[in-house]
């Protein structure tokens, strides 16, 4: 009775390493891609809810606040976080490379207020123009207390 040994050869072994390498190297760039886009989506259902805060708390109070982060959780959560750069009435969003991708500002005047969403144009961070296409500036500005807002 012979005994054989089963064993795989070097180039078998060559050859899976080899398919193994070029897997990983189109693998994990998607993975950086999806984790990106997941972290823009986060940020951009913050901003969003922010605003929608921001209008609620307006109807609710019949006013506005000079601190964002009275009327909105959301607004908040990113400054606490260093994403956002809080002055009065304005909220300026950094993402990637810009510090000035998306602003929420409310514009006061005599007789109403409106809530702002506005994104740089000029932006050259690609980070933040691919925020800039999920955010929906459409129904902005905002009234949020004149003679057209019913409380």
């Amino acid at each position: 009775m012979s005994m054989k040994k089963k064993a795989f050869t070097m180039i078998e072994l060559i050859f899976v390493i080899v398919i193994l390498g070029i897997l990983a190297a189109v693998a994990i760039p998607k993975l950086a891609a999806t984790r990106t886009d997941a972290e823009l989506s986060m940020l951009a259902q913050n901003i969003m809810t922010g605003c929608s805060e921001i209008a609620s708390f307006a109807i609710a109070q019949g006013n506005t606040d000079d601190n964002l982060n009275i009327m909105s959780n959301s607004i908040s959560t990113l400054s606490n976080s260093g994403i956002a750069v809080l002055t009065p009435k304005k909220a300026v969003i950094k993402v990637g490379g810009d510090t000035n991708c998306v602003t929420i500002e409310i514009l006061k005047n005599t007789t109403d207020d409106n809530l702002s969403l506005t994104v740089n144009l000029v932006s050259l961070d690609e980070k933040c123009l691919n925020l800039q296409t999920i955010i929906d500036t459409a129904k902005y500005p905002m009234k949020l207390r004149g003679q057209y807002v019913k409380r």
